[in-house]
């Protein structure tokens, strides 16, 4: 054989190892077979190679989308990961004063919420990170204690906890519920008035506001706040008891807030009242500005104040003894209306302003500011 006839014949296989070794990328072999949504500008002829093999049936070579097949695997997870069972329900009342009272906000909240999962059984599911309580605590509530001794704050009177004391204990949950959902953004004395309208108008039972009309509830809770909304929200909540438990509530912490308007605040309080079963602490707007005033909690892993009351529970369940959950909330709200107020605090009349690291730093009145007298 001649070299030029060896040459021709061994030309073909270097050229292919020489393509072969210029690619960096992985590649697998596929048919290629035209299909309805492959462009007409790829669509060429059917024809022999030269080797007998038409072009339709040649293996071509794929770059493997390897970032696209992932990502298709994502989505389709995320599509089949159940929705969160409130996305499109009702909004909590205590979210009006955060104006989250849209539905993609409650739902954000919602899955923010691993601390309010149950295991059906009323065993709240949270998980407890122990964390060094705040030094000289114990003596701070011990001069709030002192401070609250003379009970003459409107909590003491005409608080959620005294709604219904004089009915029956069924009657009496039920009476609980009802005026924790209208206490939200209202004061006592206007939430007292209105359970005691409802009391006087046979409407605070289950069976009797399902059957009663809604006009007539807006006119006798007014002027609690969002009055009109917590209506339509007593009438879900009273059918609901009413088909559900026979005229009683839900007895655990995971139905509670699963009712209409029901957030993690009336949710604890009508556990604790309602049922004597304590698994979490009641925080209201005052125990959470408290709270914060006297630094006793923090974001999780920060030491920013907490944003929401939520927040405050879960940062101070974390190092609160349980047998104090109960007692802090009426005892730092009467605090929070007669000394601890929200706006120009009295810290001069507060026996713990020396252990207090927001004592005297909000100022008790608008600085006025002096004329200057012009020049006659």
């Amino acid at each position: 054989m001649s070299f030029v006839s060896m040459r021709n014949s061994l030309l073909p296989l270097s050229s292919a190892h020489f393509n072969f070794k210029m690619s960096g990328t992985r590649y697998f072999s596929e048919k290629f077979q035209p299909t309805s949504q492959t462009p007409n500008s790829e669509l060429k002829p059917c024809s022999e190679s030269s080797n007998g093999v038409s072009e339709s049936q040649a293996h071509v070579y794929v770059r493997k989308k390897g970032v696209k097949r992932t990502l298709g695997v994502t989505a389709k997870k995320l599509k089949e990961e159940p929705p969160d069972h409130k996305l499109f329900g009702f909004p909590d009342i205590e979210e009006f004063s955060y104006g989250k009272t849209n539905a993609s906000a409650h739902s954000s909240k919602s899955r923010l919420r691993p601390s309010l999962l149950s295991n059906g059984k009323g065993n709240d599911l949270s998980i407890k990170t122990e964390v060094e309580p705040p030094s000289n605590w114990e003596e701070v509530l011990e001069g709030i204690r002192q401070m609250r001794s003379s009970e003459d704050a409107p909590v003491d009177s005409m608080g959620c906890e005294k709604a219904g004391s004089f009915l029956p204990p069924k009657e009496r949950r039920f009476a609980v519920l009802v005026s924790s959902l209208l206490s939200s953004q209202t004061k006592d004395g206007v939430t007292h008035g209105a359970v005691q309208r409802l009391f006087q108008n046979g409407l605070l039972v289950a069976g009797a506001i399902v059957n009663a009309d809604e006009a007539k509830i807006k006119s006798l809770i007014y002027p609690v706040g969002f009055y009109s909304r917590k209506a339509g929200y007593l009438k879900k909540i009273a059918d609901i008891c009413l088909k559900k438990y026979e005229g009683d509530i839900p007895s655990s912490l995971e139905e509670l807030l699963s009712l209409p308007g029901i957030g993690p605040k009336m949710a604890h309080l009508v556990m604790n009242v309602g049922w004597n079963n304590v698994q979490g602490i009641c925080v209201d707007t005052h125990v959470h500005r408290i709270c914060n005033r006297l630094g006793w909690v923090s974001r999780l892993g920060t030491q920013q104040k907490t944003s929401s009351p939520e927040e405050t529970r879960v940062s101070l369940q974390s190092w609160l003894p349980k047998e104090e959950w109960v007692a802090i909330n009426p005892l730092l709200v009467g605090f929070g209306q007669t000394v601890c107020t929200p706006l120009r605090p009295h810290c001069g009349q507060c026996s713990v302003n020396n252990l207090c690291p927001s004592a005297f730093k909000e100022s008790t009145s608008p600085k006025s500011k002096t004329k200057k007298s012009s020049p006659k």
